[in-house]
């Protein structure tokens, strides 16, 4: 398989090695020095691009893909109020992209555990739900892409709360003016190297319960971009990670690419 690679930090030199590792070819390195390689036979032959990038520029690079007739896998965080214009491109077949805000496959199951445990806290008043995640000093935006993925999770399956704020650590859920819904709090960290850790606790009177995702190098994610490029070749459209988990799951494909 041929993949590009957008953006060639740290974990653009893991995706490279690790694609390589797995028998891939790399025909395309861009990064901020470079743009005009997109329109490059080199790139136009790629069968997937893996973008990770910036806020500011990962939309546009999307874009640029798509103009090339290559599909994306995009890991870049802190720009959703674009996500729906390019998933209209997609949904037009103007281009295909899988965008998640975390490709770990650790994480992906960490989202499901959440989504259930929102789920049974529904019957609980007196647990409350707080967040703290802690990355990096070069991570940009704040809170990370994947701890509102969580918090979302946590709205759509747990009626008690409404929407979330951003708080100072240790803040505890308040009550929406006028309603009896909760807007959860998530604070934030940014410290050394730390790849990531995303931390939620539903907080009582008598005790607390508290699960845990802490990533131990950017590995998991390169790998999991990796995967997710694999999975994307073929196919069109907006593609999501949920979509790529329940295929693997479906096809008993998952242990497999864990080896």
């Amino acid at each position: 398989m041929k993949i590009a690679i957008i953006g060639y930090g740290k974990m653009g030199h893991a995706i490279e090695r690790i694609a390589r590792e797995r028998g891939h070819e790399i025909v395309a390195i861009i990064d901020a020095d470079n743009i005009l390689d997109f329109n490059t036979p080199e790139y136009r032959s790629a069968d997937v691009a893996i973008e990770f990038t910036t806020p500011a520029t990962a939309a546009d690079n999307c874009i640029r893909s798509f103009s090339q007739g290559v599909p994306v896998v995009c890991g870049s965080t802190g720009w959703t109020s674009r996500l729906p214009e390019i998933q209209m491109m997609c949904d037009r077949g103007q281009g295909t992209l899988l965008w998640s805000s975390n490709f770990s496959l650790g994480v992906n199951i960490f989202f499901a555990v959440n989504r259930c445990l929102a789920t049974l806290m529904q019957g609980f008043p007196q647990y409350l739900p707080s967040m703290t995640e802690i990355h990096h000093i070069h991570k940009l935006d704040h809170p990370s892409g994947t701890a509102i993925t969580l918090a979302q999770g946590i709205i759509e399956k747990n009626g008690r709360v409404k929407e979330w704020a951003e708080a100072e650590e240790g803040a505890k859920a308040e009550k929406v003016a006028g309603e009896e819904r909760l807007v959860m709090p998530i604070a934030h960290r940014r410290e050394g190297e730390v790849p990531g850790t995303h931390i939620i606790s539903w907080d009582s009177p008598v005790d607390t319960i508290t699960i845990e995702h802490s990533a131990k190098s950017r590995e998991g994610f390169a790998l999991g971009a990796v995967v997710a490029a694999e999975w994307l070749k073929g196919r069109k459209g907006f593609q999501t990670m949920d979509k790529m988990m329940n295929s693997l799951v479906a096809d008993s494909a998952l242990l497999d690419i864990l080896r």
